[in-house]
C-alpha cells in the first residue's frame, strides 16, 4: 500500500511539472498576490543585501523590484524542492540493490532536462541549464539526506 500511496505522489509531481511547463510566465505570475499579502514589503531591506546573477542578468531588489525578486526566490526554491522531492520518490519506488542512488539521481536528471525541454515550447519561457542544476542540487541534497538518515537508523538497530 505504501508503494502504491509514494507511486501515486510522484504521478502528481510529474503531472504538476508539466502543467506547470505548459503555463506562460503571466499564468506563472505571484507578483499580484504576493502584493496583496506582502504590501509593507517586509524584510526588504535583508533582501536587498542579496544580489544574484542568472542568465547573466543581476536579480535584486534593486535591479527587479521587491515583489518580482521574492518572487524570483520562491520559484527557485519550489524547483530545489520539488525536484528533491522527486528524487526521494524515485529512491523509494527503486529496487534495494547496488545502484539506486545513482540510478535515482539519473532519472531525476532525465526528468529536470525533459521539464527544461518541455518549458521550450510553452510561449514567454525559456529553457535553462542554470534550472537543471539547480533541480539537481535539490535532487542530490535530499538524496544524501535520505542516505544519511538511513545509516543513522541502521546504526541505531545494531
Amino acid at each position: 500500500m505504501k508503494k502504491i500511496l509514494v507511486f501515486l505522489l510522484l504521478i502528481i509531481i510529474i503531472g504538476g511539472l508539466v502543467i506547470s511547463s505548459s503555463q506562460t510566465y503571466e499564468q506563472q505570475s505571484l507578483v499580484s498576490t504576493l502584493k496583496q499579502l506582502l504590501p509593507s514589503e517586509p524584510g526588504k531591506s535583508a533582501l536587498s543585501t542579496l544580489e544574484f546573477t542568472y542568465w547573466n542578468r543581476p536579480i535584486s531588489v534593486e535591479e527587479r523590484g521587491y515583489y518580482h525578486f521574492v518572487e524570483f526566490l520562491i520559484r527557485k526554491a519550489a524547483h530545489f524542492m520539488t525536484f528533491g522531492l522527486l528524487a526521494l520518490l524515485i529512491y523509494s519506488l527503486w529496487p534495494k540493490k547496488k545502484g539506486r542512488l545513482l540510478g535515482s539521481a539519473l532519472l531525476t536528471l532525465l526528468f529536470a532536462c525533459a521539464d527544461e525541454l518541455h518549458q521550450s515550447f510553452t510561449g514567454g519561457r525559456t529553457a535553462t541549464i542554470q534550472d537543471v542544476y539547480l533541480d539537481m542540487a535539490g535532487a542530490l541534497t535530499f538524496l544524501f539526506l535520505a542516505t544519511i538518515i538511513q545509516a543513522c537508523r541502521k546504526s541505531e538497530r545494531k
